[in-house]
């Protein structure tokens, strides 16, 4: 990989870090609110649960994105952290918080899927 173009991932990389750490410190959509009628409260209840889903699935992502940098310090930025092998510029282009090549990460979802659907039966 080329310096200019980690560069322009840890450009990128830093924005999507402070982007989702704004995110994150905007928490007051999960308030606790009551109300008066019943359909009210579920709806609030519902809503509450869809924004406590966001939240979490930003704090993953705010994850992802952090450790991405610190490979990035290590030195490991861009190399699959299960075959070692190099990840596409392609690849982290769409997703420059990738730890895994496509080939890792195909193997990884239909591994996660197996799990899944082995603790639903």
């Amino acid at each position: 990989m080329k310096q200019s173009e980690y560069r322009e991932f840890q450009t990128i990389l830093e924005q999507k870090a402070a982007e989702l750490t704004k995110t994150l410190r905007d928490r007051n959509t999960i308030a606790v609110e009551r109300a008066p009628d019943a359909v009210d409260e579920w709806a609030l209840s519902a809503e509450r649960e869809m924004n406590a889903l966001t939240l979490h699935s930003v704090t993953n992502l705010l994850h992802q994105v952090r450790a991405a940098l610190q490979r990035m310090k290590d030195g490991t930025y861009g190399v699959c952290m299960r075959c070692e092998e190099e990840i596409s510029l392609k690849r982290l282009g769409v997703v420059p918080w990738a730890e895994r090549c496509v080939r890792c990460q195909e193997k990884e979802d239909r591994s996660e899927l197996g799990r899944r659907f082995d603790a639903a039966a």
